[in-house]
């Protein structure tokens, strides 16, 4: 799909953990040959260390959350620097938590939020132990507490919303394809 009729525009994926922004985030980079950006292995690498010890260290979610934001400006300063689009960006869950990521994200690209039920993520995310907000005595407690607070910060930042449950993720990733071409060339 990659060519003079794709727009050379980023794309962004957001949501809950466990919705499938890694899996759809590869596929897209397969069929586009964009580079994969994925915030949370970026920060990750920056930081030396995986993120659930960030989330341990003196500085906690905070100082995590703050990686984020300095990402993403660093990301939308190269779209307005060089013209740094033609990526794929997946990121973190927990990302759309501050207005200023929210307005940075909407900056970057067209932004797709990726969500599932509660009870599919729970199915998804019950055997991984590298997610700190879920290191807890009840993780599907958490799951849901943390899904009502999010939702309406994915829907506000979204240009697209998309259920992965029931789809493939070819399906899902040929749906943005084409959503996100009809979005930019209306807006030529």
């Amino acid at each position: 799909m990659n060519g003079p009729d794709f727009p050379p525009k980023n794309l962004v994926l957001i949501g809950f953990m466990g919705c499938g922004k890694s899996t759809v985030g590869r596929e897209l980079h397969r069929r586009l040959h964009y580079p994969l950006v994925d915030t949370d292995h970026e920060i990750e690498a920056r930081a030396g260390m995986p993120i659930k010890e960030i989330f341990a260290g003196a500085g906690g979610e905070p100082e995590f959350r703050g990686m984020e934001t300095q990402l993403l400006r660093e990301l939308v300063a190269g779209v307005d620097a060089d013209g740094g689009d033609r990526r794929i960006v997946s990121t973190g869950g927990g990302i759309c938590g501050s207005a200023e990521n929210r307005g940075l994200l909407r900056r970057l690209g067209y932004v797709v939020w990726l969500h599932a039920p509660v009870e599919v993520i729970i199915e998804r995310t019950s055997k991984n132990q590298e997610r700190p907000l879920l290191n807890t005595g009840d993780p599907a407690a958490r799951i849901r507490t943390l899904m009502k607070e999010r939702e309406p910060l994915y829907r506000e930042t979204a240009h697209l919303d998309i259920d992965t449950s029931g789809l493939d993720f070819k399906e899902i990733s040929v749906g943005i394809l084409e959503s996100a071409r009809y979005f930019f060339t209306s807006r030529l």
